[in-house]
């Protein structure tokens, strides 16, 4: 029977150490690309056409989404990251793709596939509050040529690489070939890996160091409920015992995220957030402060607190915002 335990606190000498013990740490992220549209705006009156808000735009901009903002959160935290992903040969690709460089980002991983769309999602807020999101996407697994020169770039980059991050959104890139071959690759290497997954090819990251599903995904994958007195307990040990992963994080939103490890352990580490403004992004951040926590020389449990501290923060902030090392501080500091 697993007993939970205490997660304890981490003091800012220890983060300050781990810390700096990222910069320079040098992760692979393979997985689906994504431009976030933001149009900004009031809302003032409602349309005479239909009941629904009319909003008066008064500005727009474009930042790096799903993958890409992994790599996003991941400079933020002072380490080096090499995206291996797919963009369609079209103007939301090519802003991907500058909005890389503009980070000083090798974007030699990104490959463009003809007739792909990239995916867009666009957030129209006003007043603060997200009103709605139009997502444009392509879905379909990538054509086989591309799923060839995006492995033949993955084997060239994990040469340098101290990490291996999937992040899945189920868009059509972390195919089972993709998946197997990159796992293989690391493997060979010896890497940390670590997969943020969804419910296609869930159980395809058998044998990843960090595995972290959120909450809704782990109870769809196993058909069981995490809600109920020990039921979290139960669906943790069969999962990384079904994951043979080293070690499984499962995030639980409003209730933080729970770790779970060797040994029957279990570790609970409650929300750190003190506002919660939006949550998108949120999971891109935890996978990549506890990845490049591992990295570091992090404990697992470290690892799971400093990544806990930063998605509290990222859920302070409207739309999907990156993590920093100074944040970071500031939020063990008590100070966010």
């Amino acid at each position: 029977m697993r007993r939970e335990r205490p997660a304890g606190e981490i003091s800012r000498s220890r983060a300050e150490e781990i810390l700096a013990r990222m910069r320079g740490r040098k992760v692979v992220v393979v997985g689906d690309l994504m431009l976030d549209r933001y149009v900004w705006g009031v809302v003032s009156r409602i349309s005479p056409e239909a009941p629904v808000p009319v909003v008066e735009v008064t500005e727009e901009s474009a930042r790096l989404g799903g993958a890409a903002n992994v790599v996003n959160n991941l400079l933020g935290l002072g380490a080096i990251a090499y995206p291996v992903g797919v963009v369609g040969r079209d103007f939301n690709g090519e802003q991907v793709l500058a909005l890389l460089r503009q980070q000083g980002v090798s974007t030699r991983g990104v490959i463009p596939e003809e007739g792909r769309t990239t995916t867009v999602k666009t957030r129209v807020i006003a007043h603060s509050q997200h009103v709605v999101r139009v997502d444009r996407e392509s879905r379909a697994p990538i054509s086989e040529e591309t799923q060839r020169a995006l492995l033949e770039a993955l084997a060239e980059l994990i040469e340098e690489a101290d990490a291996l991050l999937f992040e899945d959104y189920n868009k059509g890139v972390l195919t089972l070939r993709v998946i197997e071959e990159a796992m293989r690759l690391a493997n060979r290497r010896g890497v940390i890996t670590s997969a943020d997954p969804k419910f296609e090819n869930f159980f395809a990251y058998r044998g990843v160091t960090l595995f972290k599903p959120n909450r809704k995904e782990a109870e769809a994958a196993l058909g069981l409920s995490t809600r109920g007195p020990g039921q979290l307990e139960a669906v943790g040990a069969i999962l990384r015992q079904r994951m043979e992963c080293s070690y499984l994080m499962i995030t639980l939103g409003e209730d933080g995220l729970a770790l779970f490890g060797p040994g029957d352990s279990f570790f609970h580490v409650p929300t750190r957030a003190r506002k919660v403004a939006d949550v998108g992004g949120a999971g891109d951040t935890v996978i990549s402060a506890a990845t490049l926590a591992l990295v570091a020389g992090a404990t697992p449990v470290e690892a799971a607190m400093l990544a806990n501290y930063a998605a509290g923060v990222v859920c302070g902030e409207v739309g999907v915002v990156p993590i920093d090392a100074s944040a970071l501080l500031a939020a063990v500091d008590g100070k966010l």
